[in-house]
Parts: C-alpha cells; structure tokens; sequence
C-alpha cells in the first residue's frame, strides 16, 4: 500500500525538482537522424493511439471477445477489423467504425491526439516560456471539450477561475489526463529529457496535482530521452530520474521494474497490475505509466509489438498505445515502423479543436 505524504509529493517545480534522485541533471543528447526519429514518434503516437481506441478501457476478456468476433490475432497484430459498438462516435465527431482497418483513411479524431496539436500550437504562439496562464487562454479559445481532469479545470476558467487555480477543487488531479499531453514537450526538446520535463510541468498544472504532474514530467521525458536512448526500457530509466524519488508514481515504477522476470506475457503483466493496485482507477496515472514499462519490457526494440501487447493489457489503453507508440517510434525511428500501420493516414490528422478540424501530417 502507497502511503501520501504530502511533502515528499510537491506540487511546485522547484520542491519537484528538489526531490529528484541522484543523476537526474543529464547532459542533453546530440540526436541523430532527427527527422527520422521525429516522424517515427508522431506516426508512432497516432498508430497507437488509434489501435487502442475501439477497446479502451475493455477488460481482456472483452477484448478477446472481440478479437474472435472479428476473426482476429490477440495481442491484435492489425487494427482492429471489427467492433462491439459500431454507433458510438469519438468526441462529437467520428463514429467507432472509422478506426477499424477497412474504413482508416486519416488518422481519426482523440483526445491523445488533439492535446499534442494543442499543446504545439501553444509553443508556436507563445514560446518555451509559455504560462500557465498562457496556456489557460488558449483552451479557453480553441477547446470546445474535455474529459475529468480537464473538463473540471475548463469549466472553473469559464467561470472566471485564474488558470493557476483551475485544479484546486479538482477531482481527478492524479489521473493520466496530464501524462497524455505530456509528448509535445518531448518533441522540442528532444534529447533533453531535464528540459522536456520542465516545459511539461505549466501545462501539467493547469489541471493535475502531485503523481498526475509527474505523470506528465515522466512522459515527456520518456519521449525525449527516446530520441537518443538504446532502448525504450532505457528512456524509461531516464525519465524516472525528472520525479520526486519518495513519489507514489517513482515508487511504482521501481516496483515494476522490480517484477520483470515476472513479465512474460500480456495476461501476467495485467495481473501483476491488478494485484498491486487493487481499486485503483483504470484512468489513474501510476497504474497505467507501470503498463507502460511491462509493454516495453514484452515488446523489446520491436514497434509493432510494443503496441500491441500495450493495447492486449488493457487499462487506459489507447492512452498508453499512443504514448507507448511514440517512444518507440523516437527511439526506433520512422523507418522501423511497418507500412501498415500508417499508410491510409493521408496526411490528414483530425481534432476537436476549434479552426483545426484537419491539419497535415507532413
């Protein structure tokens, strides 16, 4: 059990940063074939993403189901060919249908996807110095929607709350709404996951707090240490280092890594998780960053399978398929990523996001 002690779990960056392990403060990286590895990590993120989007948040026997439903591999090793609620449609826009592999013409639209094109525009507009009041003032103008964490901190700036207070009476502060905005911040600053954390932490506080911020820090960390790192697994180990080391979400990571042996398949990986977080949200932050380290740990310096044993785990798993997508693609680059899994994007990636219900790829 995860005791909370508030002091040892800051919410402010410089107490954060206070109370990283030793060796967090590594140099920034030299990245080669950057154009390589940065295509490989957004192509990555959005083929993960969509892969895990008709089973998110189904148990592993659901997913199963639909699998043989749909007379196809589990772990998927496709996009998914069928699904059990053709009617539901994404964020007001697209209908379930359209991320099945028949129908894939673009990259469809989700909120894994939309918080990147945001939080890129909010760097283009504003710079690395970006506020959180900054970016407070651009969801305000561009984010028509928004899910727990984000919803409550949308609403309370509509009502007139200061961007900087928008998470005080929030709900939701440690789920992984932060972690999945966190890749943008790792593009920037590629190899330099110090760096990429930093710039993660004022978007983090418009409406997490404590592991929800780390989430975040670790993400966009993960994704930048990707860019120069031997290995997924060792981005991972790098990324650790930009939290709180008597952090819930630093203590469960270590944890994971301590039960590697232990890993050998999907089926075990969900059932190490579910023993140790009993009654845990499946949309919390620290369960879902440790699903993270049991994908890579299954699916080695291989893109495809890093993906599909993410998706097969289950939790928050279009969630974690599109960040498990993206460092592997940084890591591997464009050219380890199969044709398959991105040649009907057509450079056309869809969002929610006001004056940007299409943007290029390329």
């Amino acid at each position: 059990m995860y005791i909370n002690h508030d002091a040892l779990q800051p919410d402010k960056l410089e107490e954060i940063l206070a109370l990283r392990p030793e060796g967090a403060d590594v140099a920034p990286q030299k990245v080669e074939d950057l154009y390589n590895r940065m295509k490989g990590a957004l192509i990555g993120r959005f083929a993960g993403c969509v892969l895990g989007i008709p089973v998110e948040m189904y148990s592993v026997a659901r997913m199963q189901a639909v699998a043989l439903e749909s007379g196809m591999e589990f772990p998927p090793q496709t996009y998914w060919k069928g699904t059990d609620q053709p009617e539901k449609i994404h964020y007001q826009t697209n209908k379930r249908t359209e991320y099945l592999e028949e129908n894939i013409n673009k990259v469809p639209v989700d909120d894994d996807i939309t918080y990147v094109i945001l939080n890129l525009l909010c760097l283009e507009k504003y710079g690395k110095n970006y506020t959180v009041d900054d970016m407070g003032k651009l969801w305000l103008d561009i984010l028509p929607i928004a899910c727990t964490a984000e919803d409550e901190a949308l609403q309370q700036m509509r009502a007139g709350t200061r961007p900087e207070c928008a998470a005080n009476f929030n709900n939701y502060v440690e789920l992984i709404g932060a972690a999945i905005r966190a890749d943008a911040f790792g593009y920037v600053e590629a190899g330099n996951p110090v760096a990429a954390a930093k710039l993660s932490y004022n978007d983090a506080y418009l409406t997490h707090r404590k592991n929800g911020i780390y989430g975040e820090m670790f993400c966009a960390a993960a994704v930048a240490a990707a860019f120069t790192a031997e290995t997924p697994l060792d981005a991972i180990k790098v990324a650790m280092k930009q939290i709180p080391k008597e952090s819930e979400l630093y203590q469960a990571l270590e944890w994971a890594f301590s039960v590697e042996s232990q890993v050998t398949n999907y089926l075990r990986a969900r059932e190490l998780l579910d023993e140790k977080f009993k009654r845990m949200s499946p949309v919390h932050t620290i369960n879902n960053m440790c699903a993270i380290v049991f994908s890579f740990m299954l699916g080695g310096n291989d893109f495809q399978k890093c993906i599909s044993e993410c998706i097969a785990i289950g939790l928050d798993n279009d969630c974690t398929g599109a960040t498990v997508g993206s460092i592997a693609g940084a890591c591997l680059g464009f050219d380890a990523i199969p044709e398959y899994w991105y040649k009907n994007f057509n450079d056309t990636v869809c969002t929610y996001l006001t004056g940007y219900a299409e943007v290029s790829l390329t």
